[in-house]
């Protein structure tokens, strides 16, 4: 009987592996044809369109949203969002229904993207979708457009293979994961959920065992504008805000000087990172500058709360504008304006990491890899707030928010049949 049991599981990896090939053709240039919207925060929309387009092409039931449609600001975990229309912003949900006993599943994915800075520093143009040598380069090629394509084709692989899963699956596109992560909070909200959560973010085959949470903010300075040739009579918000950012360089230190003590990340070297994103001041060359904006980002370690975090922050700028003269009586404005996002763990030896490791082997011939992630993935919200096992686990690329972001094609191709063995060591498949 195990003989005959394995023979079976050979032949339909055999199947899948023969589906996956045979549509990769189609999966380059529709992952192409995904990469060259660009769907920066705000414009997604378009991308979103074509999506569920798509999704009903196959058949899928499907259900295009917007955050104001579940009123994403009435969750205690939703991220503030004061810089774009909710209405706006655009979630797309496909599932095939089945009446099966198997488990069923979230494969969910974001096509936001970053923008692409200086397009002359680019060796190609970042929306062309270029392929090269066995690459897919372009804004969104790797963080996560190619995983959205692998979890779409894993399926159309299944049904190809004439099997379908013996569960309900449903496919997930995304906003906002990289600012707020409310897209995914919407979809749970929204009523969607399932035995178990794939993500395929950008992890070159590994299983993100821990990430850290993160908590953005702004801080907007004043200052005193005079004439430059009397600058000693002003103040200048820019340098006002110079001096704030050397103190949170300082409190960063303190915080991974304590981060030893970390279960996950006490090996990592520096985990909690502190970042400037954004620095806009000054309105002339020859005055000093009345203000100074500054975006920042600041991350948390397991165990911690972007609460706990946020009053760090606080008292940080308590204690730094206490030993400034002018910062002390002119204190600068804190405005919390992104993720509020928590850390989260991947407990080892889940039944959903189980069947991950059974369909990676098949895959990949080799075992499963854990990694940390001193980033944020969405898997959060599933694990940490809705108590469901969520995976983050995906191609390998390189050069995420970077110039040349590219995606390994050959990478992408396995990654698709690991996760279609995926779906169905965990939801089991039925002949069509």
């Amino acid at each position: 009987m195990a003989t005959d049991t394995m023979t079976k599981s050979e032949s339909i990896a055999d199947s899948l592996r023969a589906a996956v090939d045979r549509n990769f053709d189609d999966q380059v240039a529709f992952l192409q044809r995904m990469v060259q919207f660009r769907s920066l925060r705000g414009e997604e929309a378009p991308q979103q369109e074509w999506l569920a387009q798509q999704f009903a092409d196959r058949g899928y039931k499907v259900d295009t949203f917007s955050l104001a449609d579940v009123d994403i600001a009435s969750h205690p975990k939703a991220a503030p969002m004061d810089d774009i229309d909710p209405a706006g912003s655009m979630q797309v949900v496909a599932t095939a229904d089945s009446d099966g006993k198997g488990r069923s599943l979230i494969l969910q994915g974001h096509i936001d993207v970053v923008p692409e800075g200086p397009v002359d520093l680019w060796s190609d143009p970042p929306f062309a979708a270029t392929v090269r040598d066995g690459w897919m380069i372009g804004r969104g090629a790797q963080d996560m457009k190619a995983g959205v394509s692998a979890m779409i084709f894993a399926l159309d692989a299944i049904r190809a293979a004439g099997y379908a899963p013996d569960a309900r699956v449903h496919l997930e596109t995304v906003t906002e994961e990289e600012s707020t992560g409310n897209g995914a909070l919407s979809t749970l909200m929204r009523g969607y959920r399932a035995d178990a959560c794939l993500i395929p973010e950008p992890t070159g085959h590994t299983l993100t065992r821990a990430q850290v949470g993160a908590v953005w903010f702004r801080l907007r300075v004043r200052g005193t504008p005079v004439h430059v040739a009397y600058s000693e009579t002003g103040t200048s918000a820019i340098l006002s805000a110079m001096h704030l950012i050397r103190a949170f360089e300082e409190y960063t230190k303190k915080l991974n000087a304590q981060a030893v003590r970390d279960p996950w990340f006490g090996q990592v070297k520096n985990p909690i990172k502190f970042n400037v994103g954004l620095i806009k001041g000054g309105d002339w060359a020859s005055s000093t500058a009345a203000w100074c904006e500054l975006d920042c980002r600041l991350g948390l370690l397991t165990g911690d709360t972007p609460e706990q975090a946020m009053r760090g922050i606080e008292q940080c700028l308590a204690e730094a504008q206490a030993s400034d003269a002018f910062l002390s009586e002119n204190p600068a404005e804190l405005v919390w304006s992104g993720f509020k996002a928590d850390p989260a763990v991947c407990e080892p030896g889940g039944a959903a990491e189980a069947a991950l490791s059974i369909a990676h082997q098949a895959a990949f011939k080799a075992p499963l890899d854990a990694r940390l992630s001193t980033a944020v993935n969405d898997t959060r919200y599933y694990s940490v707030d809705y108590g469901i096992p969520a995976l983050c686990y995906g191609p390998y690329g390189e050069g995420p928010h970077a110039f040349n972001e590219r995606i390994d094609l050959e990478s992408l191709r396995k990654t698709t049949l690991s996760i279609a063995l995926f779906v169905a060591e965990w939801c089991g498949l039925r002949k069509l």
